[in-house]
């Protein structure tokens, strides 16, 4: 019976997943992802710190509804987006500046929730990231309510609670490395690390993974009693770039964030974190950039709405 339920799923969602493709809008509206790429080029040249937005925005959207831009809505409180979980997102105004000139030209035709992932896609290539395609054809979710944010993966989650919860949205633990180490681009808040220098869990104190020299610049930018608001680069030595960089601060206790630490406390993701930074990975082991790109492709798959099951919204800020 497991067998044949197992069967029937992966049937299921081969075809949700297969109802995108690549060029989905070659016919319909085709300058739709050069005119999407022209806002984000313009924003992150603009402000250098928008592509780790993007990025997050794209996160943020897919673990919640599925990749369905229900995070983009903003019609009253309730709406996902001011959902505890989702502090600090951002890049609200580029989406909603590439959906307005798309409309200009193929009005009712680009959804949100495709611009979220396009976005997110040109992103990492403007950060010196991977080029990829990213399969298209979302239509927007009609539901967005903040306590739908709840099960969001969070710092402080266990490995075992993170790999559920990535568990939980078809992704393995392979996929919670990878996508993990999109941290290898933005900042955290230093609310997020108060906890980790002054009172870790059980005996206070600061988290002991911590390298000691990090230690002590985390703690001269986020004093125990400083501006909570500060924000801290994730990626030691390169926060603008898109690389295996971060994967070296995780081995190395130089992770900002408790839950990418955790990543090398773990035997099997810390074999993964491991297998990219071998001496020889570069020649016989595996690719980081190609692998990080599987991933986010398998996560921009998650949940999609298409055909009669969504909307493609005039603004993506509020249902049609």
């Amino acid at each position: 019976m497991a067998l044949v339920l197992a069967l029937i799923l992966s049937c299921f969602l081969g075809l949700t997943k297969g109802q995108l493709r690549v060029g989905f809008y070659s016919q319909t509206c085709p300058n739709a992802e050069e005119i999407v790429s022209s806002v984000v080029r313009e924003a992150v040249f603009s402000d250098p710190r928008m592509a780790a937005i993007l990025l997050r925005l794209h996160f943020h959207d897919c673990f919640v509804e599925g990749c369905d831009g229900s995070i983009l809505i903003d019609n009253d409180q309730a709406s996902e987006k001011h959902a505890f979980s989702h502090q600090g997102v951002g890049g609200y105004e580029v989406i909603e500046k590439a959906k307005a000139q798309l409309e200009a030209v193929c009005g009712g035709v680009v959804s949100c929730a495709d611009i979220v992932a396009l976005a997110a896609r040109d992103a990492i290539a403007l950060s010196n990231g991977p080029s990829y395609e990213v399969p298209t054809g979302r239509r927007d979710g009609r539901i967005s309510n903040l306590a739908l944010a709840d099960n969001m993966p969070d710092v402080s989650d266990s490995i075992e609670q993170l790999k559920a919860k990535f568990m939980q949205k078809g992704l393995s633990v392979k996929d919670l490395v990878l996508l993990s180490s999109a941290h290898t681009m933005g900042t955290a808040a230093c609310f997020f690390m108060k906890k980790r220098l002054y009172n870790f869990s059980p005996k206070g104190g600061s988290d002991p993974s911590i390298n000691f020299l990090s230690l002590m610049e985390l703690k001269s930018q986020c004093p125990q009693n400083g501006d909570v608001n500060v924000r801290l680069a994730l990626d030691r030595g390169s926060p603008l770039t898109f690389d295996a960089n971060i994967l070296r601060n995780i081995r190395d206790g130089f992770a900002v964030l408790e839950s990418d630490a955790k990543l090398y406390q773990d035997e099997v993701t810390k074999r993964i974190v491991d297998s990219y930074l071998g001496m020889l990975s570069p020649i016989s082991g595996p690719s980081f950039e190609t692998d990080f790109v599987d991933s986010i492709v398998k996560m921009g798959q998650i949940g999609v709405k298409t055909d009669s099951r969504g909307e493609i919204r005039r603004v993506c800020r509020a249902f049609n």
